[in-house]
């Protein structure tokens, strides 16, 4: 069975090299100790750990917090944070940075060991949810997207690019309100301040800019992650539900128009040019003035 390898960081060289040897007697194998956030960065890119063990009690626990966030994104690394049974704020740090687990110090082996299961056991599942959802993202018809607070795309499904003709890259480079129709873009920005607030947009519609100059009709609903300040959105294409509403709208038209026309033909009377009366359904002659006054209110 392939050994799993662990980087520790540390800045306390003896307790490093301590839980170096307890790594290795439990069947892990330590690449490297760090000493700093800097350095685990640096040797997390070179090496490629399976695992970090970071102690949250470093010189500067701010510049640790935030290196383990940038490995874990970077490197996809499950990560555990050793931290003080008596440093509840710490605690709720490591809580609130979203790791895949912490251990309490001081800890046996059986709770280390146990504790790096959860980890890998954690990240396993993490992953696999991920792969569902690059799944999703990349078959799906409607168009789906991670939407920043900023304003800025920071996820695009494929739909993207085959609907409007710009490549993912080119959508996330701008404020997305710059693709939004000009004449939709005051109302576009409202909906978006209400679903930050805390709302939703249910089928919200708008125009957006295709690479040819063209717009097509999206229809949207969203909805927002304030935790991870961003909005969670799908929209439809409904261009050809908009171009058929329209053409639907000019035939009823056409047709209230022509039986308008229909209507102002029947109203007009055979007259006899010599006699000068009205002949009815019946066959019947009459005069205009008894015509008019029994089929008007003249």
């Amino acid at each position: 069975m392939t050994k799993r390898h662990i980087l520790i960081v540390d800045d306390d060289a003896v307790v490093a090299r301590q839980l170096e040897h307890r790594l290795n007697s439990l069947g892990y194998e330590v690449t490297a100790i760090a000493s700093s956030a800097h350095e685990a960065r640096v040797k997390a890119t070179e090496l490629e750990p399976d695992l970090l063990l970071i102690d949250l009690a470093l010189r500067d626990e701010a510049i640790s917090v935030r290196a383990g966030d940038e490995l874990q994104r970077r490197k996809a690394i499950p990560t555990i944070v050793m931290i003080d049974e008596t440093t509840e704020a710490a605690l709720n740090r490591a809580g609130a940075a979203e790791r895949d687990v912490y251990v309490v110090k001081p800890f046996t082996d059986r709770e280390l060991r146990a504790t790096i299961d959860l980890a890998f056991c954690r990240h396993e599942a993490a992953r696999a949810v991920h792969d569902l959802e690059d799944r999703f993202f990349a078959v799906s018809v409607d168009m789906l997207c991670f939407l920043d607070f900023t304003g800025y795309f920071k996820r695009l499904n494929p739909a993207w690019e085959r609907t409007l003709g710009f490549s993912r890259q080119e959508l996330m480079s701008k404020p997305f309100i710059e693709f939004v129709h000009p004449d939709d873009r005051e109302r576009t920005l409202n909906q978006n301040k209400e679903v930050r607030g805390g709302g939703q947009a249910l089928s919200f519609e708008n125009r957006y800019l295709c690479k040819d100059g063209s717009y097509r009709w999206f229809r949207w609903n969203a909805a927002p992650d304030a935790g991870q300040r961003v909005i969670y959105s799908v929209a439809r294409d409904v261009t050809a539900s908009k171009q058929a509403d329209e053409e639907r709208e000019r035939l009823v038209t056409e047709l209230q128009s022509a039986l308008a026309e229909v209507k102002t033909l029947r109203e007009i009377l055979p007259i006899c040019s010599y006699c000068r009366k009205i002949r009815d359904d019946a066959n019947y002659w009459h005069t205009v003035e008894g015509y008019i006054a029994e089929h008007t209110s003249t």
